[in-house]
């Protein structure tokens, strides 16, 4: 009897081709294809692009637009998926499929056939995802945003079939060539093998008496330090729920560096804090007193950035400045870095109509080519001011998070280049709007500039309530053990009181709290209550408005154990 053999290509001879779907929901039964993205790779290349938007038959709902960009106007004229299936079917032929988290499209594909009478596809599947699970343990989400910063890869246009398509291809490329070098990984069976494979645990066990009080650490925000046999803290860490994090490092799929960590450590200290944000605020701290040698971020003061608006000048302008004061200006921030601060002015240059010009340029009092392309006002030619003041009073406006009057500008912008067939003006006016849709700046959650900002925010956790004071760019919180020349309670009085500071400009320190600060409060913006100084004539005043201030504060629980109970086989 003659042996037959299976053939095995190996992954550079292999065709992949990459999916992705844009979809009115997330329910595969329920909602249907509205854009779909192919790439087709060889010989680890890209060598073909399939792409076209679909009529899904239904309305397209207003949150998947602001998404995708996707409108119905946009899939009108659009084929319907039963027009577009046999050139589906002819281009992915019989490659090997694949996406990140690909069952999320293979579902709705699969659906998709099945409504219009076509057999799903049956071809062999392979999920960047499940890749990445088994190639990057330690990397902490597996999104494909991060991937691709892991891999230092570009999506010009996320959330578009076939950007989304093209970026995840570039991915697949990069982890074969790394499985093929560090995994000696050569076929197809190999690879789609190495995806299904379970992730390794580490062999440690944990005695009885440590695992008891790891189970008895509360669920509840706070610090934790590990401490080495002279007491000096070797890592110092917050997490949302204590009890979640310690457990972690103690489980068998623990990453690498927490069992690196507790087999340096003598005992592990536990702090209990109101909410998530005051630990925030004390790891930084402490980090940076402590220089613990397993902490590697967060030790030095990273650098900040703001939009400056030169209210100054008759005519302000906007630019970057790395530096906060009080001269006049207003500024609002902070970013991390300068390329964030750069995408909001870019937005902000783009829609708006303000000069971009220096001062030097605009005392010439002439029109430069931004005004004749209407992309400004011509502040700098003699005549009524009041337009150029509404455009600025429409940026502020952008900035403090209303983002609406912007989206109207440029979706009217669009159709209008639409409209004129003048295409690769719209796809630029759309990048804006996704750029409008993807920006989440710090100062969209307060009312006015940082400058001017003198806020307290009541900050509701799952057991307590924090108190954060905001008063010339500088951060008090109640009753905390945060390192400060004064009080909550003082700020606040000096403040109803009229006490003038004689240091008044914010430090190092101040901004890097005022940084973390705003950041946490603006993703967790529904669990904030912002309460504007100047808006109370009284301490007395402002306090009767909020929630459960007379209430005292949770004290902040300490506890302490041995942790050289750990054993590892």
């Amino acid at each position: 009897m003659i042996e037959t053999q299976i053939p095995n290509p190996t992954l550079d001879d292999t065709v992949y081709s990459v999916i992705d779907v844009e979809t009115t929901g997330l329910s595969a039964k329920l909602n249907r294809v509205i854009e779909i993205g192919i790439v087709k790779v060889k010989n680890l290349k890209i060598v073909d692009r399939f792409e076209t938007l679909i009529n899904p038959g239904t309305a397209i709902p207003n949150f998947i637009t602001q998404f995708t960009g996707i409108s119905n106007a946009d899939v009108y004229d659009a084929p319907y998926f039963e027009d577009v299936l046999p050139e589906i079917k002819e281009f992915v032929d019989d490659s090997i499929i694949s996406g990140h988290n690909f069952s999320f499209d293979s579902s709705f594909l699969k659906y998709e056939f099945m409504r219009n009478g076509s057999e799903p596809l049956y071809n062999e599947q392979l999920c960047t995802m499940k890749l990445a699970r088994r190639m990057f343990p330690d990397l902490r989400s597996k999104s494909l945003s991060s991937i691709t910063k892991h891999l230092k890869l570009r999506n010009k246009s996320a959330h578009r079939a076939l950007s989304d398509a093209e970026v995840t291809a570039r991915a697949l490329i990069k982890m074969i060539k790394m499985l093929k070098k560090d995994s000696k990984i050569k076929s197809v069976s190999e690879l789609l093998g190495y995806q299904r494979k379970a992730i390794a645990a580490r062999n440690t066990k944990v005695k009885e008496s440590l695992r008891e009080d790891v189970s008895s650490v509360p669920n509840a925000p706070g610090i934790y330090y590990f401490l080495n046999s002279r007491r000096k803290i070797i890592y110092v860490g917050k997490a949302k729920s204590l009890r979640d994090r310690i457990r972690s490092y103690f489980s068998p799929t623990a990453p690498k560096k927490a069992k690196r960590i507790i087999t340096q450590a003598r005992r592990l200290k536990i702090e209990v804090t109101n909410t998530e944000l005051t630990a925030l605020l004390t790891e930084a701290e402490v980090i940076k007193k402590s220089n613990p040698k397993h902490n590697y971020q967060l030790k030095r003061y990273g650098h900040k950035y703001f939009l400056m608006v030169t209210r100054n000048h008759t005519s302000p302008r906007i630019e970057i400045s790395n530096h906060f004061d009080f001269d006049g200006d207003d500024y609002f921030g902070l970013f991390n870095s300068r390329k964030k601060a750069e995408a909001v002015l870019e937005i902000i240059d783009k829609t708006f109509l303000l000069r971009e010009c220096t001062d030097k340029e605009f005392s010439k009092h002439k029109k430069c080519f931004l005004a004749e392309i209407e992309r400004c006002t011509a502040p700098c030619v003699p005549g009524d001011s009041n337009e150029y003041e509404k455009e600025l009073n429409r940026v502020y406006e952008f900035l403090f998070g209303k983002n609406q009057t912007a989206l109207n500008r440029l979706l009217n912008k669009m159709k209008d280049y639409s409209d004129k067939e003048r295409y690769e003006k719209a796809a630029e006016v759309k990048e804006v709007i996704d750029m409008i849709l993807a920006q989440t700046h710090k100062s969209s959650l307060l009312a006015e500039p940082v400058n001017n900002a003198n806020v307290l925010f009541e900050v509701s956790g799952s057991f307590a309530k924090d108190y954060i004071l905001l008063l010339a760019g500088k951060i008090y919180v109640r009753d905390s053990k945060l390192s400060s020349t004064i009080t909550f309670e003082d700020a606040l009085d000096n403040y109803y009181g009229n006490v003038i500071y004689n240091d008044i400009m914010p430090t190092e320190e101040d901004l890097e709290k005022l940084k973390i600060s705003l950041n946490w409060l603006i993703k967790n913006r529904n669990n904030v209550r912002i309460f504007y100084l100047k808006e109370y004539l009284s301490k007395e005043e402002l306090l009767l408005n909020l929630s459960s201030f007379s209430k005292p504060a949770k004290v902040q629980d300490e506890s302490s154990f041995d942790i050289q109970e750990l054993a590892t086989v």
